[in-house]
């Protein structure tokens, strides 16, 4: 009976995700009679709900978490829109790979290509756009909220696929090669533009263009995509050492930002009689990092200790005001903490960490309330003052 019963809650609930999906355009339902998704404040988004756009970084506010692309060309668009630049605002929950690993806007060079996966803009947003280019715009100008962005290494190695090299020709600079997935031709051969200052990645060093041997198995990042051809080569792995050394110092980089500024999420919930706060985390964070959440260490200096030597013994943490660009507003003093009563896991959606917990806290601020966004700071890590471009005290 009770298999039964799970059996029907399961197929009730794909039930509702095929009626959710069909009641808007996707990329892959293509309907033009449907309207896009439009995020609501507060929720996560159906699955396969954004549109994929792809172009390249030629412009970034890391701070704000905004960036401009330019957006490779396509057949449906005429020639008086190629190469228009695009702006984009992450979303609060919205992720970044680079190399393999979660990153943020700063690690990633002007001039990589990336694949970003976008809602429209906000309906209320009445603005004019900010990125005209001679009274013109970008096809894609209404898509501007983001959710999801990678790096072609982080896009392909996701799929499980690698360029396999062809042909190299240092003296007419190209560099052919076919894309390939668990063994097998991934489309046709497509021949790229080498560069002078091509970075080369070889084992736990770099190589030089000579290095490049027909047959290698690699992963490209490109520059300038489409804008000349398939586009030319910015930096390439000849190895799988190499593609798992830099994946390492990418995830190494991703833990100490993280630790720096906290993990985001927003407040599901908030009992203002317990003092106790719900808060699910966002997508984008490395797992291992919710480990340090049962770590235990003494009460610091004004934490709440109602429970005596039982309180000691309780994993701890604080909780920082942030705005939904993750900036938060003066986090030494803009966080209170206590005791975490409770970790779980939660359904894993599009921009959901799939982790949860509660926290009780000596006092709620104003900006503990359903919907807004915190960042968590587990008490094991050591806090550090953030440099003042990155805080939005003062600001205001």
């Amino acid at each position: 009976m009770l298999a039964r019963l799970f059996l029907l809650s399961v197929l009730a609930i794909s039930t509702k995700a095929e009626n959710e999906i069909s009641s808007f355009r996707t990329d892959e339902n293509n309907d033009n009679k449907l309207s896009w998704h439009q995020p609501v404040r507060g929720k996560f988004p159906p699955t396969g709900s954004a549109h994929r756009i792809v172009g390249e970084l030629i412009w970034v506010d890391h701070a704000e978490r905004e960036l401009h692309i330019r957006v490779d060309r396509s057949d449906s668009q005429g020639r008086a829109v190629w190469d228009l630049p695009l702006l984009l605002s992450l979303l609060p929950y919205g992720s970044i790979e680079y190399n393999g690993q979660p990153a943020a806007l700063q690690d990633i060079p002007l001039g990589t290509h990336l694949h970003t996966w976008c809602y429209v803009r906000d309906s209320k947003d009445e603005s004019p756009p900010l990125d005209r280019w001679h009274n013109r715009i970008s096809p894609e100008s209404e898509f501007r909220q983001c959710i999801r962005i990678e790096d072609d290494f982080s896009y392909h190695a996701r799929r499980n696929q690698v360029w396999k090299v062809n042909q190299v020709d240092l003296g007419k600079m190209k560099l052919k090669a076919t894309l390939f997935k668990e063994g097998k031709a991934n489309g046709e051969a497509k021949t790229f533009d080498l560069l002078h200052s091509t970075v080369v990645y070889q084992k736990k060093g770099f190589g030089t263009l000579k290095d490049i041997q027909t047959g290698q198995d690699v992963q490209m990042n490109l520059t300038w995509a489409t804008l000349y051809g398939p586009g030319r080569v910015f930096r390439i792995w000849l190895d799988s050492e190499s593609r798992k050394l830099a994946s390492a110092r990418q995830l190494a980089r991703h833990h100490d930002y993280i630790r720096q500024r906290g993990v985001p999420g927003w407040v599901e919930e908030a009992d203002d009689n317990k003092q106790i706060v719900t808060v699910t985390f966002f997508d984008g964070i490395d797992t291992s990092l919710f480990d340090d959440f049962s770590t235990i260490v003494p009460s610091p200096l004004g934490w709440p200790t109602s429970g005596g030597a039982k309180d000691d013994m309780k994993p701890k943490g604080t909780l920082a005001v942030a705005r939904s660009s993750l900036m938060t507003y003066d986090p030494l003093n803009d966080r209170k903490g206590g005791n975490i009563l409770n970790t779980k896991k939660v359904s894993i959606v599009p921009g959901s960490s799939g982790v949860q917990i509660q926290v009780q806290c000596g006092m709620l601020l104003e900006g503990y309330r359903p919907g807004e966004v915190v960042r968590f700071f587990p008490a094991s890590w050591e806090f550090v003052a953030l440099p003042k471009e990155e805080q939005f005290f003062g600001r205001e």
